[in-house]
Parts: structure tokens; sequence; C-alpha cells
């Protein structure tokens, strides 16, 4: 970005909140209990509720990510049941009795949005060829070489242009008497060996992806794909709640301390709010809101529309002609979309309100040892480890919590290793957004499997961890020099999360 746009970035205000002012006195309380820890024989204080004061009981089963915050009063965990059913809502093609839920495609690729986050957990991408992409998506653009914009002029700005057939997502899926988009496959490639000190060797492997049986002639030659998986659904509505300014206060576009680390903002443009907004969520921050994230999805992965995205035929492009033809489900009692307001609502309310399982051993030598590891490794450089949300009015479920997310929420270069060549708003197509870490080690009780990162190529937090590039190679090079123990440790301690 620009040195002026990010200057400006500083008075980014969060409009989607309804906000208490912090005092002066509450501001210097907060930069004390978020302060980075100074000692490691013990836990940090309140560290055991990671989600704040809605952590719920940490269990070690499919369900670990699917419980509604503990702080939620009896009204609202009535109203956290009907956004879950919505959530689990299988979609049919209309036209069909049942108004709404019918709308589904033409072109999608799931019918419903636990369909891809299965149990509120991360998906997975395929074993191999000939398996399914079940809980992942490719996203498609084509990269217009522009400077990125000053944030006056962000509402128009586009760094990707959709592929001109297929548009911004590959649809694997379509209804009765229409054509899919095609197939994805990939097949996994053995690409280096480490060798860890204490004999422990890793094997990377990296995944080559094809997209196959084209249904609407060839992709465009510039056309690049980025393949991501579903991810884990806790602790939304508390990273949504946390002051833009918090974050922000983290950024160092131009690398300012010296320290190698250059997380900037993704600032986007919010048709909700009329305003340029933070970018929080997705694996390059560019949704600024649950709601924005959620009108996104149903748009994009099963083809239905709302009052945040019109277009009742998803991401059907013009030469598609047959697609967006219908069928479609849009209906006057649904405001004229496929998902009406209050439906919007009401599945925006579940997925903001998931709760954060506690953490685990939290006094446990071993854990505090890798604590200590992970903050000497600089790995909080990106991975912060806590922030306090808003005092919020209307919200008090998620007013004023301590929480520890471990993401500073900004997006960093992660070296060539990981990059797809496809920009996002103000990301390049070598950024990430920092992933938050809490859950991560429930992983394998709620997914059934073990792999991490945006594409699922890793098949372990040591894989992970020896991807890592570009900024963070510094603390990844620290890692795989570390005794036998101290990995250990450091392990350990992640999967305590």
């Amino acid at each position: 970005m620009a040195g002026t746009a990010a200057a400006q970035t500083l008075a980014l205000s969060d409009p989607h909140l309804n906000i208490v002012p912090r005092s002066s006195v509450e501001a210097a309380r907060i930069a004390s209990v978020t302060a980075p820890a100074s000692q490691f024989t013990e836990a940090e204080r309140f560290e055991t509720n990671q989600g704040g004061a809605g952590t719920v009981r940490r269990r070690n089963d499919a369900q670990a990510f699917s419980l509604p915050k503990s702080n939620l009063s009896f009204a609202q965990q009535g109203q956290f049941a009907v956004g879950n059913g919505i959530f689990e809502r299988l979609w049919v093609t209309a036209p069909a009795s049942t108004i709404a839920s019918d709308g589904l495609g033409p072109l999608f690729n799931s019918r419903a949005c636990q369909d891809c986050h299965i149990k509120d957990g991360r998906g997975h991408a395929p074993d191999g060829p000939n398996d399914s992409a079940g809980s992942l998506v490719v996203r498609l653009g084509i990269p217009v070489s522009v400077e990125a914009p000053s944030l006056d002029a962000l509402r128009t700005y586009v760094s990707a242009t959709p592929d001109p057939v297929y548009g911004r997502q590959f649809a694997d899926n379509a209804v009765p008497g229409k054509i899919r988009e095609g197939r994805i496959s990939v097949t996994w490639v053995d690409t280096e060996t480490v060798d860890l000190p204490g004999g422990e060797t890793v094997t990377l492997r990296k995944p080559d992806w094809t997209l196959t049986d084209l249904g609407y002639g060839p992709l465009h030659q510039d056309t690049q794909i980025s393949p991501r998986v579903a991810p884990q659904m806790i602790g939304l509505g508390l990273i949504e709640a946390i002051p833009a300014a918090d974050i922000l206060a983290h950024a160092d576009p131009d690398d300012a301390n010296g320290d190698g680390i250059s997380g900037r903002a993704n600032v986007v443009w919010s048709p909700e709010f009329g305003t340029e907004m933070l970018g929080r969520f997705g694996v390059r921050a560019t949704a600024p809101t649950l709601r924005h994230q959620s009108a996104d999805a149903f748009n994009a992965d099963i083809g239905i529309s709302s009052p945040l995205q019109t277009n009742p035929a998803g991401d059907c492009t013009d030469a598609q002609p047959a697609c967006n033809a219908g069928p479609h489900g849009s209906d006057a009692e649904q405001g004229g979309h496929e998902v009406s307001q209050e439906s919007l609502d009401r599945v925006t309310f579940y997925t903001r309100n998931l709760g954060v399982p506690a953490r685990a051993d939290v006094s446990d030598p071993q854990v505090l040892r890798g604590k200590e590891v992970f903050h000497t490794a600089q790995c909080t450089a990106c991975h912060m480890p806590k922030f306090v949300t808003h005092r919020l009015k209307d919200r008090p479920e998620d007013s004023f919590q301590l929480i520890w997310p471990y993401s500073d929420f900004l997006l960093h270069d992660m070296g060539p290793g990981l990059a797809d060549g496809l920009p996002a708003g103000l990301a390049t197509g070598a950024e990430w957004r920092t992933a938050p870490l809490w859950g991560t080690g429930l992983t394998e009780a709620v997914a059934g499997h073990r792999q991490f990162l945006h594409d699922g190529r890793a098949r372990s937090q040591t894989e992970a961890i020896l991807w890592h590039g570009g900024e963070a190679a510094t603390a990844r090079n620290h890692f795989a020099n570390l005794t036998a123990e101290d990995r250990a440790a450091l392990i350990a301690f992640l999967e305590s999360l």
C-alpha cells in the first residue's frame, strides 16, 4: 500500500459495532494485560480461558467446536440453535415447496455450509487424483498490474479480474440439467526431505492442482488458481470485536523496526457500510465482517443470493447463459432473494457464537517450555497471543473479553513456496493472513485429519512450520535447529491450544 494509504489506515473505524469508547485508564489496563509474557515458569492469569468469558469446556471429540459460547443467555441459545439449523440446511433446486430452502446453484460447490465446515472444523484436501474436492474450493483470477490505491479509491479497485468464462470460483457441481464447470484434482509430490537434530526426518509434500473435465472450454491463459480448504469456525465473533486500531497498531508495512516482519492490513471496501474497513476474515483477510463473509460464502459456494450478494446465479458469468437463465429461488417472502436478511442474520449469529475450547495443560512443564520456545523463536511477531475486545453495548457476550487467538490478523509474505500468484484486494499472491492458532490441538478430534495450512498440504504441525518462508523464514530456521526436546515442547504447546 502507498505510504499515504498506510497512514490513513490508522483512522479506520468499526462501523459494524456499537462501541463504548475506552477511557485512558482502561487503555492502560489493556496494555498491561496484553503485554508479552515475561516469565515461563507458570501459566499467565486467565490463560486457560482462551475464548474469554465464553470459553467452553474442552472435549476431545467431534463436537469440540460446535458448542455455543458458555456466556450466552437462554434466549441467545435459542437463536444459536436456529442459526445452526440454517447452517446445516441442505439447499434444493428451485422451484420447490420449501421456498426458504430452494435456489441451489445452478452451479455450486456444496449444498450446505456444514458440507465444507464439517462439525465447524477445518476442511480437508483431496487425497489424490480420484478423490473429490470435498471441503475445498478453488478461487480463480487474472492478476491486474495496477498500483495499490489510496483508500479513497478502494471502492472501485480490483487486483484480479475473474476468469472470463469460469468467474471467481470454480464450481465442481451443478443442478440437474446444467453442466458443472469441471473436477478439481490433485497429485501430491514430495518436494523436500528435512533432517532435524536428534534424528527426525520430515518429508514435505506439495500439491499439483489440475482442473479437469472442463465443461465450458479452457481457462484464460493468464488465470491463476488458489485452492483453499474451509477454515475452523470457533471464536469468529470475538475476532470481529477486536478494535481495528489494536490490530493496525501491529502493522509495520515498511519493517521500520528491522525485525524482518512486515505485517500489512488488507483494507477493503464494505458495500454493507459504504466505507473502507479492515479485512479480518478469509485466508487473505478480504471480508471485514461475518455478515459479509457469510453472504459471500452463500453466493460463491452454494449459489444463493442475499441482500449483500444479490445475483441468484451465484458466480455464473456472461459466458454461461444457461446458468444465468435459471432456475433460481428468489422470492418476495425472502425479500426478493434466496436467503432473507433475517436468515442471513441468524446464520451470522451462529457463526459469531461458536465457543472457543479451554486450553489444556497450561501449567505442564513441557508446555511451558514450548511456550517459551514459541516466544524465543519470534513466532509471536505474527501469531500475537492476546487482545482485549471492544466494550459493546449490544453484544455483552463479546464485550471487553481478554482472548488468546494467537494471530495478528495481518498479511504477511510467506515466501514463494506457499505463494499461488492470485492477489486479493491489497494482498499479493504471496501474502496470507496469519491464521489463529486457538483450537489447533483439536483439529484431528474434530475433523478426523491433521492437515494444516491454507491448502492442507502439511500433515503435521512440524510440516506446517517447515513450510514457512518469506517473513517467517527466520522463525522457521530457528525451529529447524532446535534440539529434539525443544521441538517436542513447542509441538506440545501448540497441541495445548
